[in-house]
C-alpha cells in the first residue's frame, strides 16, 4: 500500500506534511481535495480510521465554518458533514493514509509516526522549525 495524502497545496501545513514524505524517500498518490471534494463514505471511512469526528476535524480558521454557523456546539456532525460535502475546505488537513494508520497531520511532524523511515537530516519546516538533525534523529 502507498501512501495518500488528502493534499491543500495553498496550505503551509500541508506543504511540509508532503515534503516529509518525499523526504523519505516515498512517492505519495496526492489527492487534491479542493478539486475532487469528497464522498460521504471517503469523509465517514477517514474519520473512523484517524478517530476523528466531524467537529474534530472541521477547519475553523481560515474556511467558511463560522460564516456558516458552524462553530456553535449545538451544530449536530449530520449537519457538519453536509457542510463539508459542500465546501471541501471544511474539512481540516492534511489527512495521511498509510500502512502504519491514518492521520490529521497537524502539526505537520505527525507525519513522521506513519513513516518507515525518517527523512535524512537536516530537515526543516516552511518556518525554519527543525524536524530532522543533521544526524537524522526526530528533533523535539
Amino acid at each position: 500500500m502507498s501512501i495518500v495524502i488528502h493534499h491543500n497545496p495553498h496550505c503551509g501545513t500541508s506543504r511540509n506534511v508532503l515534503a516529509i514524505i518525499e523526504a523519505s524517500g516515498e512517492t505519495p498518490v496526492v489527492i487534491d481535495y479542493l478539486k475532487t471534494g469528497w464522498t460521504r463514505p471517503q469523509l465517514l471511512g477517514l474519520f473512523a480510521a484517524a478517530g476523528l469526528t466531524p467537529r474534530s476535524a472541521l477547519r475553523t480558521t481560515k474556511s467558511p465554518a463560522e460564516e456558516l454557523g458552524l462553530l456553535d456546539p449545538s451544530v449536530d456532525d449530520e449537519t457538519l458533514l453536509a457542510a463539508m460535502l459542500e465546501h471541501p475546505v471544511l474539512v481540516n488537513r492534511p489527512i495521511v493514509c498509510a500502512p502504519k494508520g491514518v492521520r490529521l497531520c497537524r502539526p505537520s511532524e505527525t507525519v513522521l509516526e506513519l513513516l518507515d523511515h525518517l527523512p535524512p537530516g537536516p530537515m526543516s519546516k516552511e518556518d525554519g522549525t527543525l524536524l530532522i538533525d543533521a544526524d537524522g534523529q526526530r528533533v523535539g
